[in-house]
């Protein structure tokens, strides 16, 4: 027998059923797919509630499932869901859970996958990938120890796959990973060359084979074959195998399932098949399902009496996997990713990378909160979850983020009632981090103070600083190095000193600026802040007059029939726009003498209702525009003009649901482009999908490039796919990918880079051309089962695209550490300037830094966050890539003193794990596959040394470590 390497060997293939070598072997594989919230939300589909809606209640699934499982030892069944799971499991009695863990243990029951859901792969961005992988595989391993661990991921519902995802996978410790979706062209190639099942090599900067992952494609989806569903949810007859009966139908049971079996094999390359049965929300009567398959499994292999070349059984992905590693085969190699998705012809699944913007952008704010609030955790230690302002948590927040991870949620292509749920959600695990944060921070800066957390300033809305005659704003960063912010804070009309931590009055500005709600006009207070890396600093604000004439208000520009130019510049960046038009004409990089023909401007595309070629509609998942060329939301705007010594911006007005704010501050080199779309106007009928498009005289050649989850970089080509050909049916919807934080063009001497706030769908459809998708409301649903559409009419949406104008020597190094600053912003808190000491014998602390010195610009703190009593998990990542930076040598191996790291705490053990903290790195291994493109090397793990710890590019290091925290009284 081909074994494993050393370790391989655990539950989940030593309980493996046994297979008949020389004969075909269906592997069935029983199971329930459970949408964490779609039609109805989480806990309706839990208790089952609702049902008019859509028949499903997870709770009742459980318990039928395992109820069957223990009536007969053969059976085997799969679960994905955690967020499902570990409610239940707090549920059941003694008696049920033991029975469970025999059950796991025997490996009757096995978990696949293992997170709190079934992660979306495009509109996610990888640290909230890894963070509620943790939290779902750190449940498994509390409650059943080693038994619980997947060793296959399972994304058999997901639109589509990115190829960080599958790096994240096999950085995880997975054997394998079973997709579900893939485009229908795709997957006829596939069919005709036998790839359904490759070798998934998903890093081009990772050594193989740390980032290569076993894949294989699912024969249907993740459904049963035609005729042989058998749940209350289905229509097909049961088994009847008596032949006195006069509806006994056994045999034709039989031979539809040879049909079935053999054509399988035809596409792949073992003696092994599978097949899918379950669907959405079935297993509610499980014996329904298992009654009739033990009746199939008996009828089919009593005819290898017969002379049938065919055995079935119940198996699981993992028994499957292993039989296929067993096989010995030597596997293709992929290296691209699976978007976009289509389902056939004129059906792109690309629209759900931009819907619902609103609950993207939340989910991002919440993403960067719950770091905040996670590192403040484990830097003030247990006096962050007890202290003055009550008891603090991180618990709820992490599960509310999980959660909005679920490929129908961050997604948008959840009913609108849902949607609202996962904000709700989401809401609720923001107050008690909110506790957690203000008991922090009064440890760290000895100071108690009435922290108030400003959760509209995006809309310039935040009581303290309006109503306040003075102030305090602590500012704390998540960055591990110093970060200078302009803060913006909105205030009553008048003028104000601003101090820094050390006393000094620092520069500010109170500008006048039009609400977008009412005639009125709004103050908004600059000052330009220096924070030090993960940790805060404290400023102080005093109104000091209520003066009605402001030095800083908007110029109205009028526009002049005969146009000429309107400049805003800064020590770097020199932006040029046509006072004729409004728009924006030249971006220029003084620092490196680079000048770019750059128009800016919002456009929609009309979607289409379907039409004479093809009944497809646009709606929440699809993308379908009624005609390939947008229509301008205007051809010009109205403008106006605002300088100051801390900003320089120009307002665009193009109509009453669209405008824009073009910002520069001193020291910045990029441009901000600050824009509100919505409520989109749908009076003429017209659904509308809005973009927002850069146009350059850039020969680009048909090649764009977007990021993958926020990390690698993938180059993509128009009209064009990798590893098939592709026959174009939409060259629009067709060419849009997703963007979780960045897409950029380049000539090979200069790069434009468009920097996302949170993920859009974006291409580039002709050559110098960009465009990122910002807000989209439709009249009609698009036949993908959400059943509403995706009527977003009620959302004013703000976001800011970053434009970056740089050499292509330089501009790695621009793009990874401004989305670095965007992902992980400082994180602003306020008080009225009244408080009183922490210690009693300790003066406050006006600035802090968590860190003895800056981390390297190649680094990044990914986690730092509790993890246990006296424990903390720590991650860090090299975030450049292989060759990608020549400039600053940025994409060199760098090396850390972990010891002598934090200020806060001290390490007295670490130990290193896989990249979801459950299991060791020196006890995790994973199937060693033969590829096609030679063998690979398995460096053994040398001794972990704390005062020494490398990584290499693209490298993400999880360590969880021991610590004692210092006395800061």
């Amino acid at each position: 027998m081909l074994l494993a390497t050393s370790g391989a060997w655990a539950a989940g293939y030593e309980t493996c059923p046994t297979v008949k070598p020389g004969m075909l072997n269906v592997h069935l594989l029983p199971h329930t797919h459970d949408d964490v919230g779609w039609l109805k939300t989480v806990d309706q589909y839990y208790y089952g509630l609702k049902n008019h809606i859509q028949h499903a209640s997870v709770q009742y699934i459980l318990d039928s499932v395992i109820s069957s499982l223990l009536e007969n030892p053969t059976r085997r069944f799969i679960y994905v869901e955690m967020a499902f799971f570990s409610r239940w499991w707090k549920q059941q009695t003694k008696a049920t859970r033991d029975s469970v863990q025999e059950l796991v243990r025997q490996g009757r029951l096995e978990f696949v996958n293992g997170g709190w859901v079934m992660n979306d792969e495009g509109a996610t961005h990888y640290g909230a990938i890894v963070d509620q992988m943790t939290l779902g595989l750190r449940f498994l391993k509390d409650t059943f120890g080693s038994n619980g661990r997947p060793r296959v991921a399972w994304h058999i519902d997901p639109f589509g796959h990115s190829r960080e995802q599958a790096s994240l996978f096999a950085q995880m410790g997975f054997d394998g990973f079973f997709l579900g979706r893939i485009d229908y062209q795709d997957k006829s190639f596939r069919k005709k060359k036998l790839k359904m099942e490759e070798v998934w090599r998903a890093s081009a900067s990772l050594n193989p084979p740390i980032a290569d992952l076993f894949t294989g494609v699912l024969p249907n989806m993740y459904n049963p074959p035609k005729n042989l569903c058998w749940d209350v949810l289905c229509e097909d007859p049961p088994v009847v195998e008596d032949p006195q009966s006069p509806e006994f139908n056994a045999m034709t049971f039989v031979t539809s399932f040879l049909n079935v079996a053999y054509f399988q094999k035809y596409y792949y390359q073992t003696d092994h098949t599978v097949m899918t049965m379950g669907s959405d929300f079935q297993y509610e009567n499980a014996n329904m399902w298992f009654k009739n398959m033990d009746k199939l499994i008996h009828l089919v292999n009593e005819q290898q009496a017969n002379g049938s070349q065919v055995h079935v059984l119940y198996s699981t992905p993992t028994c499957y996997l292993w039989e296929l590693y067993k096989a010995n085969l030597t596997w293709t190699v992929k290296t691209d990713d699976f978007f976009p998705y289509a389902d056939g012809p004129h059906m792109f699944w690309t629209g759900y990378f931009s819907s619902r913007p609103a609950l993207k952008r939340y989910e991002r704010l919440s993403y960067n909160f719950l770091q905040v609030c996670n590192q403040l955790e484990a830097l003030a230690g247990p006096a962050a979850n007890v202290g003055p302002y009550g008891t603090g948590d991180s618990a709820p927040l992490k599960e509310a983020m999980a959660v909005l991870q679920h490929h129908d949620a961050v997604t948008g292509t959840a009913r609108h009632v849902v949607v609202k749920d996962y904000a709700r959600q989401l809401a609720a695990g923001w107050e008690p981090c909110e506790v957690l944060v203000s008991n922090a921070l009064a440890r760290l800066s000895h100071y108690k103070q009435d922290f108030s957390f400003c959760r509209y300033l995006n809309i310039s809305i935040c009581p303290v600083s309006q109503n306040s005659d003075q102030f305090q704003v602590t500012i704390y960063n998540p960055l591990g190095r110093n970060v200078q912010r302009m803060i913006r804070l909105p205030v009553s009309e008048g003028i104000f000193f601003v101090k820094d931590p050390n006393g000094k009055t620092v520069p500010s500005n109170v500008v006048m600026l039009p609400s977008p709600f009412s005639e009125k006009y709004l103050w908004e207070l600059l000052f330009s802040a220096s924070v030090p890396a993960l940790g805060f600093s404290i400023y102080s604000v005093v109104k000091v007059t209520s003066s009605k004439t402001l030095p800083h208000s908007l110029q109205v520009i009028p526009r002049k029939p005969r146009s000429h130019v309107l400049v805003i510049e800064n020590e770097y960046i020199r932006a040029t726009f046509d006072s004729g038009t409004g728009l924006l004409m030249k971006i220029e990089n003084m620092e490196q003498n680079l000048s770019l023909p750059v128009s800016q401007g919002f456009f929609w595309y009309n979607a289409s209702e379907g039409d004479e070629v093809s009944l497809q509609a646009s709606g929440a998942y699809i993308f379908r525009p009624r005609h390939l060329t947008p229509l301008p939301v205007s051809r010009w705007a109205q403008i106006h003009l605002l300088k100051t010594a801390l900003v320089q911006e120009v307002h665009q007005n193009f109509s009453a649901w669209c405008s824009q704010v073009v910002r520069l501050y001193p020291g910045q080199r990029h441009l901000e482009l600050e824009w509100t779309v919505g409520p989109i106007s749908l009076v003429d009928g017209w659904g509308k999908e809005v973009i927002s498009r850069f146009n350059t005289p850039m020969k680009t050649n048909g090649v764009f490039y977007t990021d993958s989850n926020g990390r690698e970089i993938l180059k993509r080509r128009r009209n064009h796919r990798p590893t098939w050909r592709l026959n174009q049916t939409e060259p629009v919807a067709g060419n849009y990918y997703p963007v979780n934080t960045r897409i950029y063009i380049s000539d090979g001497h200069q790069q434009l880079t468009v920097l996302t706030d949170r993920s859009q769908g974006g291409s580039s459809l002709k050559d110098g051309s960009l465009e990122l998708m910002v807000h989209r409301s439709l009249l009609l649903d698009d036949g993908r089962g959400m059943g509403e559409a995706l009527l977003d009419t009620e959302n004013e949406v703000r976001g800011r695209h970053l434009v970056l104008l740089s050499s292509v020597t330089d501009a790695a190094a621009r793009h990874r550490l401004l989305a670095e600053e965007e992902v992980l912003a400082p994180q602003v808190v306020l008080a009225p300037h009244v408080g009183s000491q922490y210690y009693s014998r300790t003066a406050p602390k006006m600035e802090f830094s968590g860190l003895r010195q800056d981390l390297p610009p190649q680094v990044h703190l990914l986690t730092l966050a509790h993890w246990g009593p006296k424990m903390l998990l720590l991650r860090l990542e090299h975030q450049f890539a292989v060759r990608e930076d020549s400039g600053r040598n940025l994409s060199s191996p760098v090396t850390l003193n972990l010891e002598n790291l934090f200020q806060a705490f001290t390490i007295t053990h670490l130990q290193e794990t896989t990249l979801a903290a459950n299991q060791p790195l020196s006890e995790a291994s994973r199937l060693k596959w033969k590829t096609d493109t030679g063998p690979v090397s398995y460096p053994t793990p040398s001794k972990l040394d704390p005062t020494s710890v490398t990584l290499q590019p693209m490298q993400i290091r999880t360590f969880v470590a021991s610590v004692q925290w210092k006395k800061l009284s």
